[in-house]
């Protein structure tokens, strides 16, 4: 056997590679799981897993990779690519039995991918200071990418939900943050990262407090949303559905 699991994360040049080593089982999997998640709160564009050192006891583990990518197809967009896995692991990710994840030879190849815009998705991403004038800023990025990507009818929505969680940040975190709007399909994910790690509360229905009063119509907007830690803060997303 290879050992125990480890893994390393290495975020460079926009990419979250992790590198996994030892032997996959299924008690396990639910810690990397969490590991590749919290890579995902980071907003790359794109997740890269190196299982050249990886051997698997519990092949029903890998489908932690199958739940991963899912995840980042909900939210935030980022492909989750595996790399250089050994002739075992790649036979048994071939069968495709616990689903289907994009395999590259090497971590070259998939890096190649990305570069060339095979793999990643379409995003812009913005800096935006914490002044009442982010929230048009804001509003002007999310309806410049919802044209540019011939979604007109997303505008309205994509505008209401950027302006509430940006001004959640304004108000709550106070601190530089970050815009980005990724488009996936048919789908279309924002989301706004901040400095603070105090995490977004949404208020009820008919609540007569301000707080979380945004939130409430982003939840009836959005097709999912919610928050994840981060390194230096948390990130809150939300995702659209085109009709």
């Amino acid at each position: 056997m290879a050992g125990p699991l480890a893994w390393t994360v290495d975020l460079d040049d926009g990419l979250a590679v992790v590198v996994v080593r030892g032997t996959l089982v299924l008690g396990k999997a639910e810690q990397l799981r969490v590991a590749l998640l919290k890579c995902l709160a980071e907003q790359p564009d794109a997740l890269l897993v190196d299982l050249a050192a990886l051997e698997v006891a519990d092949d029903t583990a890998l489908s932690l990779f199958t739940a991963v990518s899912q995840q980042a197809e909900n939210w935030p967009g980022t492909p989750l690519l595996l790399c250089a896995p050994s002739p075992p692991v790649a036979e048994l990710l071939e069968r495709g039995r616990h689903g289907n994840v994009p395999v590259y030879a090497g971590v070259a190849q998939a890096r190649r991918a990305v570069a060339e815009g095979r793999a990643a998705v379409p995003s812009v991403t913005d800096e935006l200071l914490p002044i009442a004038g982010a929230v048009r800023h804001a509003r002007n990025l999310v309806t410049e990418a919802c044209l540019a990507w011939d979604l007109p009818e997303l505008v309205g929505s994509a505008s209401l939900v950027v302006s509430e969680l940006v001004s959640n940040a304004v108000e709550h975190a106070g601190t530089m943050m970050t815009v980005r709007v990724t488009r996936r399909g048919r789908y279309v994910h924002i989301a706004v990262r901040d400095g603070s790690p105090r995490e977004p509360v949404a208020g009820t229905p008919g609540s007569l407090s301000d707080r979380g009063r945004g939130l409430v119509l982003v939840n009836t907007v959005a097709e999912h949303w919610g928050s994840l830690p981060t390194r230096d803060g948390k990130v809150v997303w939300a995702t659209l559905a085109a009709p």
